[in-house]
């Protein structure tokens, strides 16, 4: 059984009081969670808000990591880094860092690569555009995300897959429930072709595509979906410990 994961990405959001306060708040919401719980904060929240979870079954995250271990990258953050102040999992390939800041497949593969060197647990991101849902392309750019972005992993249960499709990030649109069955579904097989079918039997892949308090529960009944990755739901405590409860 693949243990569900409900991780929260905040995004560009929440000083580092303010980000402890939502931790605070957080916790005893979530305290008897079924599923494992995270929060993807912003860099500069990270001393402060892995201090506030000691002790809590909340893991940290981060939203990004550099391949590299250090040198000349004047604005980046390496993996040291990030294991320094207890990050346990990290975001890579997210939409807007492919849409916004050039990221690449081969450059989520390198992130990828030297997160997993230091022991910090990747959500790769992997998602379609609505112009090429809408020509019949997702299948298609799905599985070059897959191939490219996830070359030379030898197990790919030791990532964390995140379906995100692009259309349905902060537009408030969603995939209905089978879609989004469906399209992981996909995933899981093509991950079963690349790597080996008991490695994708156990890869947990999330959906995140704009999942919040109302539509988490028909979404986690999906048998492929195996948690979600949130955005604007995760800034409130008590929006977020509805999702992580969506069983209940």
């Amino acid at each position: 059984m693949r243990k569900p994961i409900i991780a929260g990405n905040w995004k560009m959001n929440n000083t580092a009081a303010e980000g402890v306060a939502l931790v605070e708040a957080l916790k005893p919401l979530v305290a008897d969670a079924a599923c494992d719980v995270v929060v993807c904060v912003p860099f500069t929240d990270i001393p402060a808000v892995s201090a506030a979870l000691k002790g809590s079954n909340v893991r940290l995250g981060a939203q990004n990591v550099h391949f590299a271990e250090k040198g000349a990258y004047t604005g980046e953050i390496s993996a040291s880094m990030l294991k320094e102040y207890g990050v346990e999992y990290v975001i890579i390939g997210h939409s807007e860092r492919r849409q916004y800041f050039g990221e690449t497949d081969e450059t989520v593969n390198k992130r990828m690569h030297a997160a997993l060197a230091a022991g910090l647990i990747p959500i790769v991101c992997i998602g379609e555009s609505l112009e090429e849902r809408e020509t019949g392309k997702t299948e298609a750019v799905l599985d070059v995300q897959i191939r490219e972005g996830l070359k030379g992993l030898d197990d790919v249960s030791r990532i964390v897959i995140a379906y995100e499709p692009v259309w349905a990030i902060g537009t408030g649109k969603t995939a209905t429930a089978e879609q989004a069955n469906e399209t992981i579904g996909f995933i899981r097989k093509t991950c079963a072709e690349v790597f080996c079918p008991k490695c994708a039997e156990k890869v947990r892949i999330q959906y995140g595509g704009s999942m919040n308090a109302k539509n988490c529960k028909e979404l986690m009944a999906m048998p492929e979906i195996d948690g979600g990755l949130i955005g604007g739901a995760s800034l409130k405590a008590e929006d977020f410990s509805h999702i992580v409860h969506y069983d209940r």
